[in-house]
C-alpha cells in the first residue's frame, strides 16, 4: 500500500496542482478582502471558503488514487443519479438569488448543477470512448445532445441559463473531438437558432430579457436603473485598477459596496481593481499553466474515456472562465457563473477540485504500467 502511494506521488502533476492551489489563494486573498468592507460579521464566507478549499484538497487527492476505469463503469448509474437529483432540487429545493437550484443543509447551501457538470463529463467521456472504433452515426450524435439537453432542460426550469450554456459548451466541445460529421453540426445550428427563439418567448423570464436588451442596446436611463447598474459597476472597478492596482482592501468599488455580488459573479473585477493589469496577467498565467499542461499531458495518454474527460473539463472551465470575465468586463451579458477556483461557493469548489483530482488519476495511468 506504502509503495503505490509513493508511486502515485511520484507520478503526480504537481504543475497542475500548483496552478490550482494558486488560484484559491488568490480567491481567498479577495473573498477577505471583500469582506473587510462588509464589516467583520461577514468573514464567515472566508472562513467557509478556506474550509470548502481544504476539503476540495482531501477530495482531489481521494480521487486521484481512485481508477478512473471505476467510474467509467459508472457512468451510466452517474447520469441517472444526476437527473434524479435535479428532479429533486426542482422539488423539495430552496430558492436562492431567484434560483431554485440549492439544498440548505446544516447551514451550508449545495447547488447540485455544479457536480451534474462533472457528471455529464463523465458520462459522455465514456459513452464517446466507447464509440472509439465504431461509425459514430446521427444516432450516436443525437443521443449525446439528447441526454446533454435533459439536464439542460432541467437546469433551465430552475432557472439557471448561465449553467445550462456551460453543458451545451461541454457537449460541443466534446462532440468535435469525437469527430463527428460537420453536417451535423449545421443542422444542429439551425436548431439552436429555433431554440432560442423560443426559449426567449416561453421559458426566459422577464428580468432575464431585460438583461439580454440591456446588454444590446444600453442607454444612460437603463444604466441608471438596476438594470445594467451590476455591469456598469464591474466596468468601472476594472478601469480603475491600472496597471498595479488600488491594493488588497483599498478597493472602493468592493469596499464601499458598489460592486454586488463581489465574491462571487464580480469577483475578477476586485482582483482587477486591487491587483490591477499585473494581478490580472498573473491570475490569467495560472489559468494557462492549468490549460498547457493539461493539453501536454494528453500526449502521453492511450485511453480514448482519459482524453475525452480532460477535453471536457478543459472545455468545462475555459466556458466559464471567458464567460465569467467576459460579463466583469462588458463583452457579454451577465448570465452568473462564477470565476473558477476564485469566486466563493462552495459547490462549485468542491466539483472542481474532484474533477481535478480524476485527472491525476488518469494522468498517473498513463504513466504507470501494472
Amino acid at each position: 500500500m506504502y509503495s503505490r502511494i509513493k508511486l502515485y506521488l511520484k507520478n503526480f502533476d504537481w504543475i497542475i496542482f500548483s496552478a490550482v492551489i494558486l488560484l484559491s489563494i488568490f480567491g481567498l486573498m479577495e473573498i477577505y478582502s471583500v469582506a473587510l468592507g462588509l464589516g467583520s460579521h461577514d468573514l464567515v464566507n472566508f472562513y467557509k471558503q478556506i474550509f470548502f478549499v481544504c476539503l476540495g484538497v482531501v477530495l482531489l487527492f481521494t480521487f486521484t488514487f481512485i481508477d478512473y476505469h471505476f467510474l467509467k463503469s459508472l457512468s451510466k448509474y452517474l447520469y441517472w443519479f444526476g437527473v434524479l437529483i435535479l428532479v429533486a432540487v426542482l422539488i423539495f429545493g430552496q430558492a436562492l438569488n431567484g434560483t431554485k437550484g440549492w439544498f440548505v443543509i446544516a447551514g451550508f447551501g449545495i447547488q447540485p448543477v455544479e457536480f451534474i457538470k462533472i457528471i455529464l463529463i463523465i458520462f459522455l467521456a465514456g459513452y464517446f470512448s466507447n464509440l472509439a472504433t465504431k461509425v459514430k452515426t446521427i444516432r450516436h450524435f443525437s443521443f449525446s445532445l439528447i441526454s446533454t439537453l435533459v439536464f439542460a432542460g432541467l437546469i433551465i426550469l430552475q432557472p439557471d441559463f448561465g449553467s445550462a450554456l456551460v453543458l451545451m459548451a461541454i457537449w460541443l466541445v466534446m462532440v468535435i473531438m469525437a469527430g463527428f460529421d460537420k453536417k451535423y453540426f449545421i443542422v444542429i445550428g439551425l436548431s439552436a437558432i429555433v431554440l432560442s427563439g423560443v426559449g426567449w418567448f416561453v421559458f426566459a423570464k422577464d428580468y432575464q430579457k431585460q438583461r439580454i436588451t440591456t446588454f444590446l442596446n444600453p442607454t444612460y436611463e437603463s444604466c441608471a436603473k438596476e438594470d445594467c447598474y451590476n455591469s456598469l459597476q464591474a466596468i468601472i472597478a476594472v478601469g480603475s485598477g491600472g496597471l498595479t492596482g488600488k491594493g488588497v482592501g483599498f478597493g472602493s468599488q468592493s469596499q464601499l459596496k458598489f460592486l454586488p455580488e463581489a465574491q462571487t459573479d464580480f469577483i475578477f473585477s476586485v482582483v482587477a481593481e486591487e491587483l490591477g493589469f499585473l494581478g490580472v496577467i498573473l491570475v490569467l498565467s495560472f489559468f494557462g499553466v492549468l490549460y498547457f499542461r493539461s493539453i501536454s499531458a494528453l500526449k502521453k495518454i492511450n485511453n480514448d474515456f482519459g482524453i475525452y474527460f480532460i477535453l471536457g473539463l478543459l472545455g468545462f472551465i475555459l466556458t466559464h472562465m471567458f464567460v465569467n470575465i467576459g460579463m466583469n468586463i462588458g463583452l457579454l451579458p451577465i448570465v452568473g457563473l462564477p470565476l473558477p477556483f476564485i469566486s466563493y461557493g462552495g459547490s462549485a469548489t468542491l466539483a472542481l477540485f474532484t474533477a481535478i483530482g480524476i485527472m491525476e488519476n488518469i494522468i498517473i495511468k498513463s504513466k504507470v504500467n501494472y
